[in-house]
């Protein structure tokens, strides 16, 4: 193993993300890892990859990376155009890189988090079983420029056929399905009704540890102890807010939980932009 990777240009919150710290919760400890998981897990498939083998995440902006070794990568996530020394390349598919190839992008078309997966993973300090970036628990909280990542020298590309049908659009935006949450019971028929038959908004308050949706839900629900949440979900404020917690979320809180995500769910949401409309369906344990 050698650095093998620079940013030689920073992207829009660009970390080293895996599956999270699995199992430390009841510590105060988010879970944090790719925001979504199936693009991240896709990437590692098409390496053939361990599962949780680290890969690179960005949010809209991108970066320009700098290969110092020959090795192997594939981009998953939404739409963009993909550039290794301006020569275009495709999504999804995996493909070589040489010593001193320069990968960038642009034109990004659909959704919102993008992913670089790299034979045997990206191989920044495994802290608490994960690489995955986070405040106060890993050394830094995103790449910058200059910064240099490890990886393995791979030599010739032993995934060569290996590729999949544009995965991104085979996931429905237009739905959310989520399943009750544990104050789910004490919402009044018409507040459900309203939850399930109202087209929701994506507020331009989003990041990596929550989304907040626009409309609001009236909310005479009484004031609950702290109690453990999860990534997915969906707490109801004093002021009618529906906050859906996401992957960098904190362990309790003392809202009601209306509703709780799939975790395919978490994805799709992840990837929709500010104004996006969806509505939630509502599926049973």
């Amino acid at each position: 193993m050698s650095v093998g990777v620079k940013i030689i240009k920073e992207g829009l919150r660009t970390t080293i993300q895996d599956k999270g710290r699995i199992g430390y919760a009841e510590f105060g400890i988010p879970k944090a890892g790719a925001m979504d998981q199936t693009s991240f897990l896709l990437a590692n498939l098409l390496l053939n990859n361990k599962e949780n083998d680290a890969v690179l995440e960005w949010v809209g902006i991108p970066p320009v990376l700098l290969f110092e070794v020959r090795t192997v990568i594939c981009v998953t996530g939404g739409e963009c155009e993909v550039l290794l020394d301006a020569k275009k390349m495709p999504m999804n598919v995996p493909f070589e890189v040489f010593e001193g190839s320069k990968l960038s992008f642009k034109n990004s078309k659909k959704g919102l988090y993008f992913f670089v997966g790299i034979k045997g993973g990206f191989k920044t300090e495994s802290i608490l079983n994960s690489r995955s970036f986070f405040m106060n628990i890993t050394a830094t909280s995103v790449l910058k420029k200059g910064d240099e990542i490890g990886c393995e020298k791979h030599l010739g590309l032993s995934t060569k056929n290996t590729k999949v049908s544009a995965p991104f659009y085979k996931r429905n935006f237009s739905v959310i399905e989520v399943f009750p949450g544990p104050e789910w019971e004490q919402l009044t028929k018409e507040q459900k009704q309203f939850l399930l038959e109202t087209t929701f908004t994506i507020s331009n308050v989003i990041n990596r540890m929550a989304i907040q949706l626009i409309e609001t839900v009236h909310n005479n629900l009484k004031s609950m102890l702290t109690s453990p949440v999860l990534p997915g979900t969906i707490q109801l404020t004093p002021a009618g807010k529906l906050i859906v917690l996401m992957r960098d979320c904190q362990t309790t809180g003392g809202y009601p939980r209306i509703l709780q995500l799939t975790e395919m769910s978490i994805d799709v949401l992840a990837q929709k932009h500010p104004q996006s409309t969806f509505r939630f369906v509502l599926k049973n344990y």
